[in-house]
């Protein structure tokens, strides 16, 4: 890699309580605290395998929020940009929250939301620069997680989305549908107007990619494609984004292969270069599935970052994955890159 490469995120973060011992909430005496979030967990990802992150938000001025950042600190992430807003800003004041039922064997986890209305949904960004507050970066990643929390974020999103292609700064976007923030077809139409702004796109879900765009009636590409695709079906899938928006220069996605609760196997595909790499399949226990989807999304920008071939980059970007599934909240703390590399080349030695 050349020059240092500068990132930015921006998304919401929120405080999560989980029972402990695989306890369901209906029962549970006590919570354990962390914090955690989509776009929250990539920068801190990254910041802990050395790259320069940064990340933007509105949390209220009280006690949570400056926990939650302080946390994001403790992490090595830049939070200069972050917004502590006040009751006049944002009235009802508070910071997002979810409780996660951690999944045991063949009961699968379980996430409850309570973030309506907290800091960023109610946030007047109508006062801030983006231009400004890009300037410098080289990397923005933004995922279909914050536009679904309130209009005032969708038009946040989108207004990041065109200052940063007028900029020139590489653009990621995760689509990462939640049913509980809005509908599927809301998700794919906002999500389809981003597609022309991205350079690198992770996951094929939520978006609009039809067969004839001029007549609708026949139908997406995608449904004709199973969940766990062949590698033909993949890259027919792939080859028709680009095809419709020839700016995304990769696409990736990982295909989860559930055993129960506890056991996963992970692989990827990845469209780079005008071909459809297929990465190792690896399996694992389970000790905290969430967050495994952005530890791929960490792991591949990571990858790209540092000029990696595309071979080694998905399967850094799986291992990443696969390695965050042992790790107890919603980031990957893995700190040493060797630790990825070592499962990306399926060496479990111990290390000493």
């Amino acid at each position: 890699m050349g020059k240092t490469m500068r990132f930015i995120t921006i998304g919401e973060i929120m405080l999560r309580l989980t029972p402990p011992n695989y306890d369901k909430i209906r029962v549970a005496t006590s919570f354990e605290a962390s914090y955690g979030g989509s776009e929250a967990n990539i920068a801190l990802a990254l910041a802990n395998l050395g790259v320069d992150s940064t990340f933007f938000t509105v949390v209220p001025n009280n006690s949570l929020g400056k926990s939650a950042v302080r946390m994001l600190r403790s992490n090595d992430v830049h939070c200069g940009p972050v917004i502590f807003s006040t009751p006049e800003q944002t009235p009802s004041h508070r910071l997002g929250s979810y409780y996660l039922e951690t999944g045991y064997g063949i009961r699968a986890s379980k996430v409850t939301y309570d973030r309506k209305h907290s800091a960023i949904s109610e946030f007047d960004f109508s006062g801030v620069d983006i231009s400004e507050l890009l300037e410098e970066y080289d990397w923005l990643h933004l995922s279909g997680i914050t536009p679904a929390l309130a209009p005032n974020c969708r038009k946040l999103i989108m207004d990041c989305l065109k200052v940063a292609k007028e900029k020139g700064i590489t653009v990621s976007f995760d689509g990462n549908f939640r049913s509980t923030l809005w509908t599927w077809e809301e998700a794919r139409d906002f999500c389809t107007e981003c597609l022309p702004y991205i350079d690198v796109l992770l996951g094929i879900e939520p978006y609009h990619l039809w067969k004839d765009p001029a007549d609708h009636s026949l139908g997406d590409v995608k449904a004709d494609i199973p969940f766990q695709p062949s590698y033909e079906q993949q890259d027919e899938v792939f080859r028709e984004f680009v095809r419709q928006y020839p700016n995304i220069k990769c696409i990736a996605r990982h295909v989860r292969y559930a055993y129960s609760g506890s056991e996963n196997s992970l692989k990827a595909y990845m469209w780079y270069d005008n071909h459809t790499f297929e990465s190792k399949l690896f399996t694992f226990n389970i000790l905290d599935r969430v967050g495994g989807g952005d530890a791929f999304a960490s792991g591949l920008i990571y990858a790209m970052m540092h000029d990696y071939k595309p071979m080694d980059m998905v399967n850094f970007a799986v291992a990443s994955s696969a390695l965050k599934h042992t790790i107890h909240g919603d980031a990957n703390i893995i700190d040493d890159v060797h630790t990825i590399k070592n499962l990306m080349n399926m060496n479990f030695d111990i290390k000493r």
